[in-house]
Formats: structure tokens, sequence, C-alpha cells
């Protein structure tokens, strides 16, 4: 049917591909290292490449793609910010990214939301260390706190049905209302979001238009003691205006899968080794922050739906059809 070459294949890919491959009729080559201009032309004879996200596919590769005949490069995941698409446009080579189970990010966003309200960092450090006393780590009750969502994707609408059960009020800003949550969530605005919510809840892609959506002017304008939760991209937030916000308590407290910059620090191992990444480190080092390293898709489910929708698209463009989530 076709030739594609995997970047960053995985060893819990690895099953999945095994099962896929031989139903589609696709041939893969696997190559363990991220993809960058010095492994391209493995791509040599390929129909499609496919990368992850902790690596940038930039124009001197997508040259390279091109040259080798790629046709189509797609990503196993639901971000597609790491592609340069103009360059993809520019040498003809298609783009596509796909969907996945919203209830492993919907699950994860919850978990924050609960882990931060109730200062499980400072209990869980405290207990370690054999400190048992209590004072300082009283938290709040998700019930009748005002929740605003941002984003009405598959991801947003999990979340908000996940939060119905905790009886809150739901705020959501989204473009297309979906009728599915009707007397479950109220829509409105941003700027009604940023100024009635209790909990604040990111869930929308990376993009020109809201680069730094959370930054010192919208945080200015939130509730004391607000409580921000980034289960998408980090450069939706400026992290500086959050570290200024988080010093001086008006943010209350922050769960962040995700952070500006970590595309070349998460899924790499720096044990024992010093790096830069001062924002992070910052970060950190508040007790009210909860730093996850952009684990929140990472399920069973997922892995497998990653693995399933990337071959349907290989396949589906070499015969011509259309993808649902074609991009160039």
């Amino acid at each position: 049917m076709g030739k594609t070459i995997v970047y960053n294949y995985r060893a819990d890919e690895d099953k999945y591909f095994k099962y896929y491959t031989p139903k589609l009729g696709i041939e893969l080559v696997k190559v363990l290292e991220r993809p960058d201009e010095g492994n391209a032309r493995l791509a040599q004879g390929c129909d499609q490449v496919t990368v992850l996200t902790d690596a940038d596919v930039t124009e001197p590769m997508i040259k390279i793609y091109a040259e080798c005949g790629v046709k189509l490069i797609t990503t196993r995941t639901i971000g597609a910010d790491h592609i340069d698409m103009k360059a993809a446009k520019k040498y003809g080579i298609a783009v596509s990214r796909i969907t996945y189970s919203p209830y492993s990010v919907a699950d994860y966003t919850i978990m924050l939301m609960l882990m931060v309200q109730r200062h499980v960092k400072t209990i869980v450090s405290r207990y370690y260390g054999q400190d048992y006393t209590i004072l300082g780590s009283m938290g709040q009750e998700l019930p009748g706190k005002t929740v605003g969502i941002i984003g009405g994707g598959r991801i947003g609408r999990a979340v908000a049905r996940h939060l119905r059960g905790f009886d809150c009020r739901i705020l959501m800003s989204d473009h297309h209302p979906s009728d599915e949550l009707e007397g479950i969530v109220e829509y409105c605005d941003l700027d009604r979001i940023i100024e009635e919510s209790d909990i604040i809840s990111l869930h929308v892609p990376y993009t020109e238009a809201n680069h730094h959506m959370i930054n010192a002017d919208t945080i200015a304008r939130m509730k004391d003691g607000v409580i921000i939760i980034n289960t998408a991209r980090g450069g939706l937030i400026d992290t500086g205006a959050l570290i200024d916000a988080i010093e001086s308590g008006k943010v209350g407290g922050a769960g962040l899968d995700l952070v500006e910059g970590d595309r070349t620090v998460y899924y790499r191992d720096f044990k024992d080794q010093v790096f830069s990444f001062r924002e992070k480190a910052i970060l950190d080092s508040f007790p009210n922050v909860i730093m996850m390293p952009h684990m929140a898709f990472y399920t069973d489910q997922v892995v497998d739906d990653m693995i399933r929708y990337t071959l349907e698209d290989c396949v589906n463009f070499l015969e011509g059809k259309e993808l649902p989530f074609r991009l160039v």
C-alpha cells in the first residue's frame, strides 16, 4: 500500500504498530531518534513521514523530505505547531494531525484541579519528610466553584461533562456552542471567564492569535486566588507573568502539564545534569504549583488511537480520500 517512516518510534507504540500495519498493508521504516536534518534523508523512497511533538519539523527538513519523495507528514498528536506549515505548502507536502480519546486529558485536567485545590504537593512532600502536621494545607472544595473552560472542543466538552458531577457552575468560551452541553455549561465570551472564574482551564490549540492569551493584563482582571490549569500548550501562557502573579498572591495556584519552551526538555532524561530552564525551576519551587512533563494524553487508549488514526490517514491519503484533520 505504501511506505511510512516513523520517527520517535517508541517501545510503548510497538505492539500497536505491529497490530495495525499488516491490517492496513503499510510498510514501516522505524527510526528511534527524533527527526532532524541529519536523519531526514532516511525518508528516501517513503510516501509519508510521521512524527511526535518533541522536535520541530523545520523548512530544511521538509525540503529534504520533498526531495526524497515524501507526500504527507502526519503528527501522531492533536497539536501540530511543531511543523512548519508554510514550508510544507511551499514544497507541496500535505500535513495532517489526528484526534484521540478526549477522556485522557479531561481526566488529567480534573486531577490537576483537585490536586491544586487540596495542596497535594505540600501534603506529599511533608509526608515523605515525616512531617504529619496539617496547618498550611487546608484545601478547598470543588462544588460551588465557577470553572471557566476556554475551548469547547472534544476535550473541553469532556471536562465539562466530568465537572457536572462536582456541582460546579461551568462557563465555556467557544466559537461553536454544542447542543450536547445544554443545561451543563453557560456559553459566554472570554472576558466573563477571565473575570468570574475561580478556576480557569485551557483547552485551545496554540496559534499566533492566542499566543500568551493568559498574560499580565488578563491575570490582573481575574479573581484574587484564581487557579489556572493548562493541559493544552505552553505558549498559551506568558510564564513570566504567571510567576509574578503567583509571587504576588494574585494567582492562588496552577496545574501545568506544559510550559512554554518545554519541547526540548520533556521526554528526555536529565538526571545528574545541569540544564538551563529557569522559569520551569522557579515554577517547580512554588508549593502551590504542580508541574507535569506533558503526560495528560498518555493512556493505553490514546496510544492505540494515535497509531491507528495515523496509519489510516496514510492509507486514505494514498487512496485519494479526504483526511479528517488535514492542515495543509
